[in-house]
């Protein structure tokens, strides 16, 4: 069976220890780049994550790594997946994204969010709000950008977020399209129809994101957003093995946590992924757990991939 619409695939590399890798913080730029010189040669864009410290708090500062991958991938479309509002100042995000807009000739995508990681944000020294202020900052922290990269000057009077007859020159062109992720149903969503030009939901659970596409269609239709314009992508960690009983041995403990991953041969996540595409799906950004070790990728692009050719 063939997708029945085009559907595109990124990869999601490390910023560092996610849990879920064989790190060696040694040798892990040289890493990066042997396992990006493949994915290059298959996927059509990168993903680097936003954190400061999770896991084993080995990691890379999410702008300064897109960079450097920006620099040496002159094909792929960069993504952030997500960035946490908080952690940089909008109007300083306005100018960081247009300047990388034009050193990429046009190929970013801004993936944005109001941030989780509590006690990230508690060691870095950023307060820690209740969600709605924080989705609150989001929404404001995306009117100042687009404002930036729309008026020359800029002024814009916001709750949380001011600007006053500021430059941002160049412009980005094209403005970077604005992905923000998150399904939380009551304001999240209600961001994303008023304000995202894609989409990424966290919910793992087929049924349950069944209810949060329901629930964004209906803040569209309240807001008077066609849901159609609107692009779907969705994260998904693979453990890709050419058993489902190696797959799930590979990810262990994993099967059972809050988010539990992919496990399982390449027809099975063939038919998860086209599943996934009749709701709507039509980029994925895919988290290979055996890195830097390539024998998960190679069998995706072997095994996986020309179905959706």
């Amino acid at each position: 069976m063939a997708a029945t619409r085009r559907v595109e695939f990124g990869y999601n590399p490390p910023a560092g220890d996610r849990g879920i890798e064989r790190l060696d913080r040694r040798t892990f730029v040289r890493d990066l780049q042997d396992v990006l010189d493949i994915a290059s040669q298959h996927f059509s864009s990168f993903w680097v994550s936003d954190h400061f410290m999770t896991n084993n708090h080995f990691r890379m500062e999410c702008w300064t790594e897109l960079t450097w991958i920006a620099a040496r991938y002159p094909s792929q479309q960069l993504g952030t997946i997500v960035m946490a509002n908080s952690y940089r100042h909008p109007p300083l995000l306005a100018k960081m994204a247009a300047s990388l807009q034009a050193f990429s000739h046009g190929r970013l995508i801004l993936g944005y969010g109001a941030g989780w990681a509590e006690e990230e944000y508690r060691a870095y020294g950023y307060d820690f709000p209740s969600p709605k202020i924080r989705i609150a900052q989001m929404v404001e922290g995306i009117e100042v950008m687009r404002a930036l990269w729309t008026q020359d000057p800029a002024t814009y009077e916001g709750r949380y977020y001011q600007v006053r007859d500021a430059w941002c020159d160049p412009r980005p062109d094209p403005p970077p399209p604005i992905l923000i992720g998150g399904d939380g149903e009551r304001f999240l969503l209600r961001a994303v129809a008023e304000h995202a030009d894609w989409w990424l939901p966290f919910s793992r659970r087929t049924d349950v994101l069944r209810r949060k596409i329901d629930v964004l269609k209906g803040h569209c239709a309240d807001t008077g957003r066609d849901y159609e314009r609107i692009r779907k992508t969705y994260m998904l960690r693979v453990y890709l093995a050419p058993t489902r009983a190696a797959a799930e041995a590979r990810a262990g403990a994993a099967l059972h946590g809050a988010e539990p991953p992919f496990a399982g041969e390449p027809a099975a996540l063939r038919d998860h992924l086209l599943e996934l595409a009749d709701l709507g799906f039509d980029l994925f950004q895919l988290v290979f757990a055996n890195f830097p070790a390539t024998d998960d990728m190679r069998l995706f692009v072997d095994e996986v991939l020309p179905a959706f050719r």
